[in-house]
């Protein structure tokens, strides 16, 4: 349990002191009266020191309801005749007790939770809540209405403040997080609201109650704040899931024609660079092509410089050659006269007999 912190001993002690004190001197007066009169006086004596006695005692049972105990999640705040006299932490301690002194003592390591919007019926499971539709509805920044419920959690900082500063703590963080909440909310849009914008509508809502609760000194720390439940009033909700259905659609829509384009223009990218490679493979080689020809005619002028009947004969030969492939080709010299040709059948062996 640990040991009696007496923290106003001395103003104890002093006034025991004075109360033993003050009986020796009514002893000592006392003792010097004749000693004829002590016997008639016994009895009074002794219901003076039952009194005193008994007195002693209702004052030590007294001073003792001043002795309590802080647990060690928690701390308390001392007053003496209504005043704040000062705030201690976890152990056994003793004050004054009431009506002289009083105390509070309240856990400041738990987390405390504040619900706007809604309130708790049932922690369950499953849980159960009420709604509260004058806490939760408000209006966005382009007039359009809209149900938030949210939970403010926070912790004691300043035990002193947070008894004395205001009156109901409860209440004065309740208001000033609604507060706060409705000024951030009616910034934003509906869409931004409803989507993509809690995070930012959390956080700029924790700095704007923070902003609040400092100026009134109410010694708390926010540890968090959550938003439960952001949607449009129970009134007018089919519309707005037919309207995020439709969004739903366009976004899907717009999803697909993205991936199909994404799908034809590189089949379109790599058909065209295949065709552009042919084409200059192509280039390439009717290029080349036309340079071997012209190199070949260029050295065929060079014969047909030097000899031209041979040359052209040998063209002549070549073409003949080329054009009827596979077929038997009879050369008559010109030079010879009255010889007959057998076209039609024998060939040139034929000929020859006949010639010859």
């Amino acid at each position: 349990m640990g040991e009696i912190r007496f923290d106003d001993l001395e103003d104890v002690k002093r006034f025991i002191r004075e109360i033993f004190y003050g009986k020796d001197k009514k002893k000592n007066e006392s003792s010097g009266e004749n000693s004829s009169g002590r016997g008639n006086k016994t009895s009074k004596n002794h219901i003076k020191g039952g009194l005193s006695g008994l007195i002693i005692l209702l004052f030590l049972i007294f001073l003792g309801t001043g002795i309590y105990q802080v647990g060690p999640d928690e701390e308390a705040v001392l007053l003496r005749f209504g005043q704040y006299s000062k705030t201690v932490g976890p152990g056994m301690h003793w004050y004054f007790p009431s009506p002289i002194g009083k105390r509070y003592v309240v856990k400041t390591t738990k987390v405390y939770r504040v619900e706007i919007g809604f309130e708790t019926i049932a922690a369950g499971p499953p849980a159960r809540y009420r709604n509260i539709p004058e806490e939760s509805l408000m209006f966005t920044g382009d007039e359009n209405m809209i149900d938030v419920d949210f939970s403010v959690q926070y912790k004691i900082s300043n035990l002193k403040d947070y008894i004395f500063n205001v009156k109901d703590q409860y209440e004065t963080i309740k208001s000033a997080s609604e507060s706060a909440l409705r000024q951030v909310v009616g910034s934003k849009g509906i869409e931004e609201t409803l989507t993509i914008g809690k995070e930012r509508i959390q956080e700029e809502t924790r700095e704007k109650l923070k902003e609040i609760l400092d100026s009134y000194g109410v010694g708390i720390l926010i540890i968090g704040l959550q938003l439960q439940d952001v949607g449009p009033p129970e009134e007018v909700m089919q519309a707005f899931k037919e309207v995020a259905n439709a969004r739903e659609d366009r976004s899907r829509f717009i999803n697909e024609a993205n991936g199909y384009r994404n799908d034809i223009i590189p089949n379109a990218r790599g058909q065209a660079s295949q065709m552009i490679n042919r084409a200059e493979a192509y280039k390439e080689k009717r290029v080349k092509e036309s340079q071997g020809d012209i190199a070949k005619f260029i050295k065929l002028n060079e014969k047909y410089s030097l000899g031209k009947e041979v040359t052209k004969t040998r063209m002549y030969l070549e073409t003949m050659e080329k054009t009827m492939p596979g077929v038997e080709k009879i050369i008559v010299d010109p030079k010879l006269k009255g010889s007959i040709i057998n076209l039609i059948g024998g060939g040139v062996e034929a000929n020859e007999k006949i010639n010859n």
